[in-house]
């Protein structure tokens, strides 16, 4: 419920409304940061070059696993090659086309503009034969087209849809998947192609903390457009003067006060959603400010460490071990790997032989006689017999592990994960 006909907020009514609508904000942010204002046919959405329309409806596919140089993105994995688009539902359904995946993992999952992850698209959940995907907004009931092998009904009118393909670390398997991309369609129920212009809301801050004219705009934008979820009640807009008190406050705050669930030898788990947030609207917002457009843990678990047995920061400059036992090792359904990055930039670390990660997929992977996997992590080759993965000299780091499709123990956060320890 929304409602607007409230009395002036108490600065802790400000911050619970700030916290509660700030994923809304961050995801209006989002989408004026990176849908295009040019189409490769259709040209540009606005002939004025300050408008804010920008093209909708339409697929951008990253071409090339991201790598130390690349700074945008902060811990990126390096698994997978990304297809996004952010779907506009106001003037209709939109029909997506995906093409046989083979045995590959795929996902294309859905968020609505509260950042709730709330449904998906392949492997794990709909398959890897060719399908194709009605996905309409509230108070739609029209009738579903020919062909159509699942229905998914989106909360509000706007969705970003993010995609990965697994992909290996060979130029012809990119070939594989740039074709794969390629043959994803966002189509209209009569066959034609579902791009369409929107006004993004240009001017916003692409980081940092936003005016208080850009934070209202934003949200009353994207309320328009996205009721509040189900069992919610938002008292808004507060006062400008308020909301400005506030701001600066709950940004930095969330920026700061990262509160993982912690799973044991130095691990911990920034994430837990499965589909909705429900009513934690702190850790909602935390993640929103933090790690925007993660999904839910049933499609993929990121356990990070910082710190090693001792609880010390883990330091290049100090060699240390990660060995999974036989009943350690990662129980996934699909796959896993170990990220290491950069802990003053959140980037990929460079290395002499440009392996930024290792998991079950890594080619000559040694595993140990019982099952066991011992894993090298230093600045310095140890030898052509380990399992290396380079940490940068003299600097600090941390490891990401990526479960993709993890098995039961892990969801019930029952799994057992080893420390990481000094050399």
């Amino acid at each position: 419920m929304f409602t607007t006909d409230t009395p002036t907020m108490t600065p802790e009514e400000t911050s619970r409304a700030l916290i509660q609508t700030l994923p809304l904000f961050e995801m209006m942010r989002m989408r004026a940061s990176t849908t295009a204002r040019r189409h490769a046919t259709l040209g540009f959405a606005s002939d004025e070059p300050g408008s804010g329309m920008r093209w909708v409806n339409q697929f951008t596919h990253t071409q090339r696993l991201l790598g130390p140089t690349d700074r945008e993105v902060v811990s990126p994995n390096n698994d997978t090659l990304y297809s996004n688009a952010w779907l506009d539902l106001a003037d209709g359904p939109v029909l997506i086309e995906s093409p046989d995946m083979g045995e590959r993992y795929w996902t294309l999952g859905l968020l609505d503009a509260w950042t709730n992850p709330f449904a998906y698209v392949g492997r794990r959940t709909t398959g890897n034969r060719p399908q194709r995907t009605l996905i309409h907004g509230p108070g739609w009931n029209g009738p579903v087209p020919p062909g159509v092998t699942t229905v998914i009904a989106a909360p509000g009118h706007d969705v970003w849809l993010i995609g990965r393909m697994l992909v290996d670390h060979s130029a012809a398997d990119h070939e594989r998947v740039h074709a794969l991309q390629a043959s994803l369609k966002l189509l209209r129920p009569d066959g034609q192609p579902a791009a369409s212009r929107l006004d993004a809301r240009l001017g916003l801050p692409a980081t940092g903390t936003p005016t208080v004219e850009h934070y209202l705009a934003a949200v009353a934008a994207g309320l328009r457009r996205n009721p509040v979820p189900a069992g919610e009640t938002l008292h808004w807009p507060p006062t400008a003067a308020g909301l400005s008190s506030a701001l600066t406050q709950v940004f930095d705050e969330l920026r700061r006060s990262d509160q993982p669930h912690d799973l044991g030898g130095g691990w911990a788990l920034p994430v837990t959603v499965r589909t909705h947030w429900g009513q934690d609207h702190l850790t909602r917002a935390r993640v929103a400010r933090n790690l925007i457009g993660a999904l839910g843990i049933e499609e993929a678990m990121y356990a990070v460490a910082e710190v090693d047995a001792s609880g010390q920061a883990l330091d290049g400059s100090r060699p240390c071990a990660l060995r999974f036992a036989p009943h350690q090792v990662p129980k996934v359904d699909a796959f896993w790997s170990l990220t290491m990055y950069r802990r003053s930039d959140c980037l990929l670390v460079d290395n002499p032989i440009g392996r930024h990660s290792i998991g079950d997929r890594t080619p000559g992977l040694r595993w140990e006689a019982d099952g066991g996997l011992l894993i090298r992590m230093q600045a310095s080759d140890p030898g052509p017999d380990a399992n290396w993965l380079p940490t940068p000299p003299g600097d600090t780091f941390y490891v990401v592990l990526r479960l993709y499709q993890p098995q039961a123990q892990h969801l019930s956060l029952q799994h057992e994960y080893p420390p990481i320890r000094p050399i």
